[in-house]
């Protein structure tokens, strides 16, 4: 083919292939057209009518698609030019954070440039090397981050970068400038999930591919067609004003792609051109989709291409460049042909401002060639960031360096790594997670647990065998197990007590944001809690080491037992019954101060967004009295399973007595504590109502709900008190809240079934002095719990103006049944995040995005229903078992590399999932193996035992289950049995 007349794909291909490039696909080269806005080189058209001067044009090698989780790269030479290009667009300003953030990042490129932390080092590298807009401002804390991450390697450091990067709101996002219809200034963007409207750096909406129907432009307009039944707010077609027709039909490609290579399983088919007339564009992607290219790399996984890096002290002058390479690739003075123009342009991965003479240092001792000048004539390929860094550790193998998914996890906290306390947190998107994390909801994100630690491993058969020894080794009683529970449940609350002890300790004196009086409140009640159980979990570890034999296993027949140690720490901690009952003071005075005090407010929402705080704030608040009710029940366990001549019966009965004591006097106080937090969560998602959280109002049921109108169903989030019932949609905010559409006093209101008038499946009518509304839920399950939640509140609001005590004794009956027998509760997510200044994703998102109703009971039974401790994981398609330190609370799956670790890598929400035992087309041949699935996500689980495997089944069905989850208002009598769709 004539040079004149190649296509964009023979310039992509050379590219691709000189930079040894297996996952290409997320990769393109863009430059700046006519109109100086920058466009992708499109691989079907012909070079030359893309790009008007092709011998003076200046390509840049950039990423195209940017996948929601790092751990979806295969490759660590692919993650490495992704670090690349969040190194270029924080310098461009592009991925805009916190300056903690930035200097966060930044720390992680200093690490993978240069190594260790070398306070000389270090400051000749910050001022030789631009890495932020703002760098002398934060320099000082880019050293002190950078001296926390010693001995990490530049893959680690590229996985960091990416892990903090992808969190950010801006993360991948590229601005279309364009107007609304009332001509407000907004920019457009699109992402994996589908298209985003931003105002200025704000997120102030997100439409999902799944909502949208049709894209289209039509000279200037953007178009957007929306399904009818899912627009809402909205109207079903969206028009957006742009500069040009060029930058409307740009936008419109992008979009085409990105749905494309996120959405689709193949790459779609080249449109047909008509014989006589055209309608429309003929552009298609015609690249691979994301799916196409994850099984091509894994099927060929055995030919990549070896890729290391050694960390060197390397000193580089802000001109100078050092380049990583796979072995195989070509030296960079090797000339390419350009299409279109006879001269030779030479690839060049350097600045556009190439100095004369660029030092390149490839990996090993390969000699450093030299660079001559680029004449106008050559064709110049720019990297993604203008410096690349010296090669990488010795201490990986070249094999497995891509692969950090085969890390081992270990028991021994001599085997894990210390989690870095400095953290950052940004949004998490709306997908599957519904992106959020991370929150994975229906048709929108990858897994959630898709990341270079939490990913996809091979085969590790010492692993297996490792697990294997260890059940043959250990003891195989039920009592052990049981036992074995209280020792990793009280890990992991101790872990959360930290959150209050030690971060938010530390964040309010930095920022000296706390009254001398409330601190005293809060940590001269929380510190003793703390300090006790810090040895009680001592004692605990020393007697299960004894009892399985890992010391003194002579004498272990006489500490086959755990009743002595549960009975002589829950006589101690009677003494703090005291300090438990001033919790309800704390959590008020805590949340009146944040109102009242501008700083501490800001400490307090910065700190919600840190890894650390993986829940709300306050919700730490109430460990310690929930931490009671664990006790009792697994108590009552151990009571159960022994026998009455069984040595350890009368210690386990007597403990049991002592902790029952204890529980009954503060049961009332932590339903009063649960409805004051859930109240308090609800005043920050909501707008449009003041003082959610009066006195005497309760919270008794949320969920989702479909409302007739003039347009049809609209779905609608509904809130019910003891006092009113609300209704709300998310729309358009700036903050991610729900906006107030009415308020309901339940006075006077009366609800019937209705779904004859209507001939709409679980319909029923809300008729209240101010209007009548009606609605339809998602199964006549969920019809029934709100007629039965309604009418009982409005027959006790008629009762009593005391709603708040009759409300709960009469709903819920005897509270001593609350915390009985294992009970069933609902799934709360883990709080991801959506960016700077927005409120994190709560349950009340989790119910709008998955169509879900939860009561105060659920929430009250789910505080039962918390787990921790090691679990082997695989999913669907991949061979080898990974371990991992799982943490069940608030209806969600927390992931950590040991129990060590003070946050967690990442999380599984448990709304809408089902659990079960694998089938034969499964292929899973172990014991105590049990089955997540949500639509196309599939995780197996092995637990170590007969009894760890139905603990966890118990807890997750229970947060799982939708048939399982009851009513508020359950009648003494029990229960009453409801069937439907």
């Amino acid at each position: 083919m004539p040079q004149t007349k190649a296509l964009g794909q023979y310039l992509l291909s050379e590219v691709f292939l000189r930079g040894n490039l297996i996952e290409r696909d997320y990769f393109g080269l863009e430059f700046q057209n006519l109109q100086m806005n920058w466009a992708w080189l499109e691989p079907t058209k012909p070079i030359v009518r893309q790009v008007r001067r092709p011998a003076n044009a200046l390509f840049r090698l950039s990423v195209k698609f940017f996948p929601p989780d790092p751990g979806q790269l295969q490759e660590e030479y692919t993650r490495y030019l992704f670090s690349l290009q969040m190194k270029r667009d924080l310098m461009e300003s592009r991925l805009i954070c916190t300056e903690n953030t930035g200097a966060l990042l930044a720390s992680h490129l200093v690490q993978s440039e240069i190594g260790d932390y070398d306070d000389a080092a270090d400051r000749d590298f910050l001022k030789s090397t631009q890495l932020l807009p703002y760098q002398e401002k934060v320099q000082e804390r880019i050293m002190e981050l950078h001296r926390r991450h010693l001995g990490q390697t530049p893959a680690e450091s590229d996985f960091q970068i990416l892990e903090i990067a992808r969190k950010l709101e801006m993360y991948g996002v590229r601005f279309h400038p364009a107007a609304d219809r009332e001509g407000s200034k907004i920019n457009l963007a699109v992402a994996h999930m589908g298209l985003q409207v931003f105002q200025g750096n704000t997120k102030i909406n997100t439409f999902n591919w799944s909502k949208i129907r049709k894209l289209s432009f039509k000279r200037k307009r953007f178009l957007i067609k929306l399904y009818p039944e899912v627009h809402g707010p909205h109207q079903d077609t969206l028009e957006f004003l742009m500069a040009s027709r060029d930058q409307c039909k740009i936008f419109w490609k992008i979009c085409v792609e990105y749905h494309s290579f996120f959405r689709m399983f193949d790459q779609p088919q080249p449109k047909s051109k008509a014989i006589l007339f055209t309608r429309g564009s003929s552009f298609r992607y015609s690249g691979r989709t994301q799916k196409q290219l994850v099984d091509y790399v894994r099927e060929s996984g055995a030919k990549r291409t070896p890729y290391q890096r050694r960390n060197s002290k390397v000193r580089m002058s802000a001109r100078s460049l050092a380049t990583d390479v796979p072995k195989q690739s070509l030296s960079f003075n090797d000339s390419l042909c350009a299409p279109g123009s006879a001269s030779s342009a030479t690839v060049s991965f350097s600045p556009a401002r190439s100095p004369p003479r660029t030092e390149l240092q490839p990996r090993g001792a390969a000699p450093t060639p030299s660079w001559s000048p680029a004449s106008p004539q050559q064709l110049q390929l720019q990297s993604p960031l203008q410096a690349a860094r010296p090669p990488s550790p010795p201490k990986e193998e070249p094999a497995k360096a891509a692969s950090p998914s085969h890390f081992a996890f270990q028991d021994s906290a001599a085997d894990s790594p210390q989690a870095s306390p400095v953290s950052s947190k940004g949004p998490l998107c709306l997908s599957p997670s519904f992106q959020m994390s991370t929150l994975s909801l229906p048709g929108q994100n990858p897994s959630p647990l898709q990341s270079p630690v939490l990913g996809e491993g091979g085969s590790n058969p010492r692993l297996e065998e490792e697990e294997e020894g260890r059940r043959k080794r250990y003891p195989t009683d039920k009592a052990y197990f049981i036992a074995k529970e209280i020792l990793t449940t009280e890990r992991t609350y101790l872990k959360d007590l930290e959150v209050i002890t030690v971060w938010f300790r530390s964040a309010v004196i930095k920022e000296n944001a706390m009254p001398e009086v409330l601190m005293n409140l809060l940590f001269s009640n929380i510190d003793p809690i703390y300090e006790f159980h810090r040895g009680f979990l001592k004692e605990l570890d020393q007697r299960l080491a004894l009892w399985e034999g890992r010391s003194n296993a002579h004498v272990k027949g006489d500490f086959q037992r755990i009743g002595d140690v549960m009975l002589g720490n829950m006589c101690a901690l009677k003494e703090f019954t005291g300090f438990l009952q001033k919790h309800d003071e704390v959590l008020t005075e805590l949340e009146k101060a944040s109102k009242r005090l501008k700083k501490l407010e800001t400490v307090y929402k910065e700190f919600e967004l840190q890894k650390v705080c993986y829940l709300p704030l306050n919700t730490f608040l109430l460990k310690p009295i929930q931490r009671l009710m664990h006790y009792k029940l697994i108590l009552e366990r151990l009571c159960k399973h022994y026998s009455p001549a069984h040595r350890d019966h009368d210690d386990c009965k007597e403990a049991l007595k002592e902790v029952a004591e204890i529980a009954a006097q503060l049961q009332s106080s932590l339903i009063r504590l649960e409805n004051f937090q859930k109240l308090t969560e609800l005043q920050r998602d909501l707008i449009g109502i003041e003082n959610l959280t009066g006195p005497g109002r309760e919270f008794i049921r949320e969920g989702c709900l479909y409302k007739l109108t003039k347009k049809g169903l609209q779905q609608r989030m509904f809130f019910l008190f003891s006092d009113m019932l609300l209704y709300t949609s998310k729309g358009v905010t700036a903050t991610n809240q729900f906006k107030v559409h009415g308020q309901l006093p339940l006075h006077g209101m009366i609800v019937e079934e209705s779904e004859n008038e209507w001939s709409v499946p679980h319909c029923f009518t809300i008729y209240s002095a101010q209007r009548t509304v009606v609605v339809a839920a998602s199964s006549r399950v969920e019809m029934g719990k709100w007629i039965e939640d309604l009418n009982l509140a409005i027959d006790l609001a008629k009762k009593s103006q005391e709603k708040s005590s009759i409300f709960l004794d009469a709903g819920l009956g005897d509270h001593s049944n609350l915390y009985g027998s294992p009970a069933i509760s609902p799934e709360l997510p883990p709080r991801y995040l959506l960016g700077q200044g927005q409120r994190p994703n709560t349950i009340t998102h989790v119910c709008w995005y998955r169509n879900q109703n939860l009561s105060l009971t659920d929430y009250l039974r789910m505080n039962q229903n918390q787990l921790s401790g090691y679990l082997l994981r695989k999913f669907k398609n991949s061979n080898g078992w990974q371990k991992l330190w799982v943490v069940f609370t608030n209806f969600c799956l927390f992931f950590y590399k040991t129990h060590q670790d003070d946050f967690p890598l990442a999380s599984l929400p448990l709304l809408g999932y089902t659990v079960s035992t694998p089938d034969e087309t499964d292929g899973i041949h172990k014991d105590y193996v049990f089955k997540l699935q949500f639509k196309s996500h599939v995780y197996f689980f092995r637990a170590e035992s007969e009894y760890t495997f139905e603990r966890w089944m118990e807890v997750i069905k229970s947060a799982a289950s939708t048939t399982g989850r009851m009513s508020l208002l359950v009648p003494k009598g029990g229960p009453a049995e409801m069937n439907g769709n």
